[in-house]
C-alpha cells in the first residue's frame, strides 16, 4: 500500500476504494480531468428549425388548437357566460375607473379590447381580462396629478415588459413574491381600496384613496354625511351580500338563485340608476351621481409618449421617472395575479404561463391603443365566468360586444347612476380579498411566516401598495438568506476500530452566506470534543461556490493546529471539482467516496502505526 500523505500532515491511503454512481474509482482517477466548462453561449443564438413548427405556432395561437374542433353546443353557453360577465364587468368598469381617479367611460375601454385580444392568444377558458381594483388603486396616484396619459403609457409600459418576460421565459421571476407576501399585499390592497370609497357611500366630499387619508378625509367630513347617500349606499351593501347567497338555493329555485347571485352586480346598479332617475325633479336627485359619461368608441391612436399638464410638458423619459417603481411593479402584480387565476381554475390542468404572460402583455399593449389602462386577469369575473358555464375563450367576444353596446347605446344612463351605489359594489368585492383565512393558514402551518404577511400589510397601508411589496419581498428574502446562512449541521461521536471520529453534517447546499458560520461549528466542535479524526460528511452537499471551497480549506488548516486529521466523507464528484480547481495538491487526498467510516477508521490506524 502506498501511504497518502500532504503538506498538512493528514496521512490517509490511497488504496481506499470510492465509488462515483456504483463504479469503483481510486484516489488517482480524481485527479484526472476536472476543470469546469464554459457554458456554451452560442447555442442560446443558434437557430432551431423547430421555432417556425406547426406546434409552436398551434402553442402561441391557442386559437389555432380549439377553434377548428368548436361544438355548435358550445355557442349557447359561451353567450350567456359571456353575457353574464359582460353585465358584471360595466358597473365595475366604471366603479374602477373611479377608482383610478378617471372618469367613468375609462373603465369602459379597459373592458373590451382584452377579451378580444386573449381571445386569440389566451390558453384558459375561464379568465377574463379587463380593469382590476388593485391595478387601479397602483395607477391612481399618477393619475390624481398627472391625467389619464400616465395611465395609458403605464398600460404600453406593462404590456412590454410582460410579453418580453414571457418571451424570454422569466415568469419564474414571480415565485419569488410568497403566499404570506402575496395575501398581505391583497389583504392591504383591499382595505385601502374599501376605504377610499367610504366617502361615496356616505356623501361625503374628498378625492383621496390612500388608507390614511381617507378615513382622515371621512373623520374631518363626518359632520357632512348625507342621510339618502349612506342609506342607498349601506342598503346596496346588504343587498349584495344577501344575493350572493341565492346561489345556494336548492330545488327548482336552485338555477333562477345562481344567475341573480352572478347578475347582481348589474341589478343594483340598474335599480339605483332607476330609482334615481324616478327621484329626480327638476334635474336634482337626492343622491350624488356619477355624471356624464362620454358616449362612443374611444380613439384609436398611439399611447402618449409625451404630456402636457398644467402647462408643463412631459417627455416620455419625464413621464417614465414620474411613474417610477410602478413601471416594474404592475406588471409583476398583473402576472402575478392572471396566473393565479389561471392555476385555481385549471382543475389540475398544467397552466403555459409563458402564453399567459405573452396574452396578457399583448392585451395591455392593444388595449393602449384603445385608452385602456392597466388590465390583467379578474378573479371576480373569472369566477362569474366559470359559475355560468362557459366551454371556451369565445365567451370573452361577447363580454367585448356587451361593453361596446354599452359606450355607444347606454351611455346616456350612466348619468344617473348613484356614486353611492357604485361605492357598495366595490365595498361588497373587497370584503372577500380581505384574506383572513390566509392569515389563519399560514399561522397554523409556519408560525413564522406571519411576520412578512403583516410587514406586508402594514407597510403597504401606511407606505404604499409598491414600497409595500418591495419591503415584504425584502423581509422575506431575508428569512431564506438567514436559513441558507445557519444550515442545520447536526454531530455525533462514533468510536470506530479504537477511533474516535467526530462525524459532522451540514444538511443542504453551501453557498458564500453559510460558509464561515460551518467553519466555526466545525472547528468549535472539535475543541469540544477530544477524538482523534473529523469526518465532514457531506451526503447532503450538491453544490458549493468557491467561497465555501476556500472556507474548507481554513478548516483543514485550523484542524492541523489542532492536530486533528480531516476526512471529506460522501461529498458529491462536482462538489469534488470545485475543491480541486482551488487546491488539488491539498483537496484529494481528503476526499473520501464510497468508502465506509470503518474502512477510513482502520486506514487512519494502519497510518499512524507505519509512521510509529
Amino acid at each position: 500500500m502506498n501511504k497518502c500523505s500532504n503538506a498538512n500532515g493528514v496521512k490517509l491511503y490511497r488504496n481506499i476504494p470510492q465509488h462515483e454512481n456504483g463504479l469503483a474509482v481510486t484516489i488517482g482517477d480524481a485527479e484526472d480531468d476536472y476543470s469546469e466548462e464554459l457554458p456554451q453561449l452560442g447555442e442560446l443564438f443558434k437557430f432551431r428549425s423547430s421555432c417556425c413548427s406547426t406546434k409552436l405556432i398551434k402553442k402561441r395561437l391557442p386559437i389555432l388548437s380549439w377553434l377548428p374542433n368548436y361544438n355548435r353546443q358550445f355557442l349557447v353557453e359561451d353567450i350567456v357566460a359571456g353575457l353574464t360577465v359582460g353585465l358584471t364587468v360595466i358597473p365595475q368598469g366604471i366603479a374602477y375607473a373611479i377608482v383610478a381617479g378617471l372618469e367613468p367611460q375609462y373603465g369602459l375601454y379597459s373592458a373590451f379590447m382584452g377579451c378580444f385580444v386573449y381571445f386569440v392568444f389566451g390558453s384558459c377558458k375561464d379568465i377574463t381580462i379587463g380593469p382590476t381594483a388593485i391595478m387601479s388603486l397602483m395607477v391612481q396616484i399618477h393619475v390624481a396629478n398627472l391625467g389619464p396619459a400616465f395611465a395609458m403609457l403605464s398600460a404600453f409600459l406593462a404590456g412590454c415588459i410582460i410579453l418580453v418576460l414571457g418571451l424570454l421565459n422569466l415568469g419564474f421571476l414571480v415565485q419569488f413574491i410568497s403566499m404570506p407576501v402575496t395575501a398581505g399585499f391583497t389583504s392591504a390592497a383591499a382595505i385601502t381600496i374599501a376605504s377610499g370609497q367610504v366617502k361615496s357611500l356616505l356623501g361625503l366630499p374628498g378625492k383621496s384613496n390612500e388608507f390614511l387619508d381617507s378615513w382622515e378625509n371621512v373623520i374631518h367630513n363626518i359632520h357632512l354625511t348625507k342621510l339618502w347617500d349612506s342609506v342607498l349606499g349601506i342598503g346596496t351593501i346588504v343587498v349584495l351580500l344577501l344575493m350572493m347567497q341565492l346561489k345556494n338555493l336548492e330545488g327548482s329555485w336552485k338555477t333562477f338563485g345562481k344567475y341573480i347571485s352572478l347578475s347582481r352586480n348589474a341589478i343594483v346598479v340598474i335599480g339605483g340608476t332607476v330609482l334615481a332617475f324616478c327621484l329626480s325633479t327638476d334635474g336634482v336627485a337626492p343622491f350624488q351621481l356619477t355624471g356624464n359619461v362620454t358616449s362612443g368608441l374611444p380613439p384609436v391612436q398611439l399611447p402618449p409618449f409625451s404630456a402636457v399638464v398644467h402647462n408643463q410638458t412631459y417627455s416620455f423619459t419625464d413621464m417614465v421617472s414620474e411613474l417610477g417603481t410602478s413601471v416594474i411593479a404592475l406588471p409583476l402584480i398583473a402576472i402575478l395575479e392572471s396566473i393565479a387565476i389561471a392555476k385555481a381554475f385549471s382543475k389540475g390542468k398544467s397552466i403555459d404561463a409563458t402564453q399567459e404572460m405573452i396574452a396578457l402583455g399583448l392585451c395591455n399593449i392593444v388595449g393602449s391603443f384603445f385608452s385602456s389602462m392597466p388590465v390583467t386577469g379578474s378573479f371576480t369575473r373569472s369566477a362569474v365566468n366559470n359559475s355560468s358555464g362557459v366551454r371556451t375563450p369565445a365567451g370573452g367576444i361577447t363580454t367585448g360586444i356587451v361593453v361596446l353596446l354599452a359606450l355607444g347605446l347606454l351611455a346616456g344612463t350612466f348619468f344617473y347612476i348613484p356614486k353611492t351605489v357604485l361605492a357598495a359594489v366595490i365595498i361588497a368585492a373587497m370584503f372577500f380579498m380581505v384574506e383572513f383565512h390566509a392569515a389563519a393558514e399560514i399561522w397554523r402551518t409556519k408560525k413564522v411566516d406571519i411576520i412578512p404577511f403583516f410587514v406586508t400589510l402594514i407597510t403597504c397601508l401606511f407606505l404604499g401598495l409598491e414600497y409595500g411589496m418591495v419591503i415584504g419581498i425584502g423581509v422575506n428574502m431575508c428569512f431564506v438568506l438567514y436559513q441558507t446562512s445557519r444550515p442545520n449541521i447536526s454531530h455525533h461521536i462514533q468510536r470506530i476500530c479504537n477511533v474516535d471520529m467526530l462525524v459532522v453534517s451540514p444538511d443542504q447546499n453551501l453557498v458564500y452566506s453559510s460558509a464561515e458560520y460551518l467553519k466555526a461549528r466545525v472547528v468549535k466542535l472539535s475543541q469540544q470534543n477530544l477524538v482523534e479524526l473529523v469526518v465532514i460528511d457531506g451526503s447532503a452537499v450538491n453544490y458549493i461556490d468557491s467561497t465555501v471551497a476556500k472556507i474548507l480549506a481554513g478548516i483543514v488548516e485550523d484542524l492541523r493546529v489542532q492536530e486533528r486529521p480531516v476526512v471529506f466523507w460522501n461529498w458529491q464528484r462536482s462538489v469534488q471539482h470545485t475543491a480541486f480547481r482551488l487546491d488539488a495538491e491539498l483537496f484529494v487526498p481528503l476526499f473520501k467516496t464510497g468508502s465506509s467510516l470503518e474502512e477510513i477508521a482502520k486506514c487512519w490506524s494502519l497510518d499512524n502505526r507505519i509512521e510509529a
